[in-house]
């Protein structure tokens, strides 16, 4: 890990380069009013940006804490490892054609390897970077306009994209931002080792990632442990859909744990709370700067219209929130701060009787807010001023203040439409003491995350690494299951035969009704493969018959099924191993009923797995149906963590679909593994 300190939070600034970008860095650190030491290198101009320049880095009068690089590829080599010589605190790479212009340039990844090592034990953010804007003390190596402002403390936001970052900068939330970072081709520091820096000043109350792809899973645990150690919050947005399921050719997981699920797992893991858009991210972090985690996810909204109660109350269906309905002292209260005419429920519509009658409302809220909820939202949009006239809108910030501050409780003033609150309004909100919101679902999603990030949790084991660059074969359903049930995984009794001889020889082995199997064929009941409820030896060479295949697979047919069940291990290179839960046989694609966790888990999660399925009721015992044995299932999962860590060396993949569930048993009626040679 290294140490970032004197490059995030520098007091001398060498930039090198002439050129507009350049310019930039110094017109931008002097508006910030940067109070550190501005160095400019350029070996034939006198001034850049109105400073005078120095030749070259050996005549700078002290050694920089932080540069910023804006000269071509090759020259940065050379200059990268001088300053590593030197013992400079770090470098921005602002150059591109490196390692993702490999296709264009083709020697791209060449120059990478030697920018790595050039820069030795210095670090460098990049290349391919604009870089970081450090807003609590004005430092700034970024190359572009920005749309922050200083501030004291703030959350920090991180992302690999520059232009992303630039847009991030422009919000007008009234969100605080004490840093935006980029990462680029994180060469040599991940977002992982960034984001360790950024939680390292006492003054970032939260940090937001958006991530593009995992690189470093151990760097990633470490900085979830961090956050947890210091108190401070991660949300993640997570980009990119995996492709792995269209390809999938052999296995019903593959196409359920792609690349995003693991990631989603792996946030989860970790306890990264994770949104789906820009907006929910810095609603969510916003959020999170003023109040912190929430104890709960339990909500009391108000509003004058019947219409925006509706609103709130429908967009909090598929979020993780409630409104839980009031109790007698709440109901008291507002009777006698509202009169006879409005019907009291939560959400609230409080109807406009009180507007502009600041102690009638404040006396409303108060009611609301003094309950066990752990936040209370005030819907208010505000009129555009280019246009309208707000003086009528004066009563709602001071109302809210009173009643936020009587009742000792986090008051959100949400607006529905972004638009709805001016910056201006925003920043008066924040000076009030209560927390702007912009937007219904992305008000409501941040609330949930808050929730889900104050729920305690333990530390997380440490994660199964995934095995990498392993040619995996496939082996026969006998020998999957063979395997597995060398780990405890229950299977039926069974024989192979390669005739019709000794398929009759099996069948007077194995207790009827059997299941006849032909071998080789990855879809075996979508092909014709298999043929159920044989009940004598004639119908089995009859079915076998009919089937003309190579070679068979007979097995005891289990009958007594509950419901079945889909057991998948994916090894998924980015994240780890991927295990998914889901309905099984026919129905997996069909209900896309299913869950996924990381390896290793605990009876406990995969219980708790099990339970969140829509089969769960079924297996439960439905209407009076016999219930599956839980606990066997539990058993069956368990079994296949083992053979996985026993070979996470050189696994692709485990399924077993369907496991069929009854009274007693989970036995594994199907098995797929996929695996390497051994080293």
């Amino acid at each position: 890990m290294r140490d970032l300190d004197r490059l995030l939070r520098p007091k001398s600034i060498a930039v090198i380069g002439g050129g507009a970008w350049c310019i930039s860095v110094i017109e931008q650190c002097r508006k910030m009013k940067y109070r550190g030491t501005i160095w400019p290198v350029h070996p034939s101009k006198p001034t850049i940006g109105n400073l005078s320049a120095f030749s070259s880095i050996e005549h700078l009068p002290g050694i920089p804490d932080a540069v910023f690089i804006g000269v071509n590829r090759h020259a940065t080599l050379d200059i990268v490892q001088h300053l590593s010589r030197i013992g400079a605190g770090g470098a921005v790479c602002f150059a591109s054609g490196f390692s993702e212009a490999q296709a264009e340039t083709g020697d791209g990844t060449d120059l990478q390897e030697k920018l790595l090592l050039a820069a030795g034990s210095m670090p460098i953010l990049g290349p391919n970077c604009y870089g970081f804007i450090n807003y609590l003390d004005g430092a700034l190596l970024w190359p572009d306009q920005h749309g922050g402002a200083r501030c004291k403390s703030g959350v920090a936001l991180l992302t690999q994209s520059s232009n992303i970052a630039i847009n991030l900068t422009m919000q007008a939330r009234g969100l605080p931002l004490a840093y935006v970072v980029t990462a680029g081709n994180q060469a040599q520091t991940g977002l992982a080792d960034i984001a360790m820096g950024l939680l390292a000043d006492d003054r970032v109350t939260a940090l937001g990632l958006h991530i593009e792809g995992i690189g470093d899973l151990r760097a990633f645990e470490a900085l979830a442990h961090e956050a947890r150690r210091r108190g401070k919050p991660i949300v993640a947005l997570k980009a990119g859909k995996s492709q792995q399921a269209q390809a999938a050719a052999i296995s019903h997981t593959a196409s359920l744990a792609g690349s995003d699920t693991g990631a989603r797992a792996l946030l989860k893991r970790l306890g990264i709370a994770q949104v789906d858009s820009l907006p929910e991210l810095l609603e969510t972090v916003k959020l999170l700067h003023f109040t912190g985690p929430l104890p709960s996810n339990r909500i009391v909204s108000m509003s004058c219209s019947g219409g925006e109660a509706s609103l709130m109350a429908d967009a909090g269906l598929g979020r993780d929130v409630t409104f839980p309905p009031l109790d007698r002292h709440q109901s008291s209260a507002l009777r006698a701060a509202l009169g006879p005419k409005v019907a009291l429920a939560n959400p609230l519509d409080y109807h406009t009787y009180i507007w502009s009658d600041t102690d009638a409302m404040a006396k409303a809220f108060t009611a609301m807010l003094e309950t066990d909820a752990a936040i209370g939202c005030l819907i208010v949009d505000f009129p555009r001023t280019d246009r309208c006239d707000a003086a009528m809108w004066d009563c709602v910030i001071p109302a809210a203040a009173r009643a936020s501050k009587a009742a000792a409780k986090p008051l959100a003033l949400v607006a529905t439409l972004p638009e709805a609150m001016p910056e201006a309004v925003a920043m008066e909100i924040i000076k009030a003491g209560l927390i702007p919101l912009l937007g219904l679902d992305d008000a409501l999603t941040a609330i949930a995350s808050a929730a889900y990030l104050g729920q305690p949790r333990a530390a997380p084991q440490p994660l199964l690494p995934p095995a990498s660059g392993i040619k995996s074969g496939i082996m026969s359903e006998a020998e999957a299951k063979s395997a597995l049930a060398g780990f405890g995984v229950d299977i039926p009794g069974s024989a192979r035969a390669h005739d019709l001889v000794s398929l009759q020889q099996a069948s007077l082995g194995l207790r009827f009704p059997q299941v006849l199997k032909a071998e080789g064929l990855a879809h075996k009941t979508e092909s014709g493969g298999v043929v159920l409820g044989l009940n004598s030896t004639d119908d089995v060479l009859m079915a076998a018959q009919n089937m003309q295949a190579e070679s068979y697979l007979l097995e005891e047919m289990i009958t007594d099924s509950v419901a079945e069940v889909l057991i998948g291990v994916l090894c998924d290179p980015a994240h780890g191993f991927v295990l998914t839960l889901a309905s099984g046989g026919i129905l997996t694609e069909i209900m896309a009923d299913s869950t996924s966790l990381l390896l290793p888990t605990t009876e406990s999660d995969i219980t708790r797995t099990l339970m969140s399925l829509r089969i769960a009721p079924v297996l439960r015992g439905y209407r009076g149906k016999p219930a599956a044995d839980i606990s066997a299932i539990v058993k069956a999962v368990l079994a296949v963590q083992d053979y996985v860590t026993a070979h996470a060396d050189r696994l692709g993949e485990v399924e077993i679909n369907p496991l069929i569930c009854t009274p007693s048993r989970a036995v594994a009626a199907d098995a797929l593994i996929t695996l390497g040679d051994e080293t």
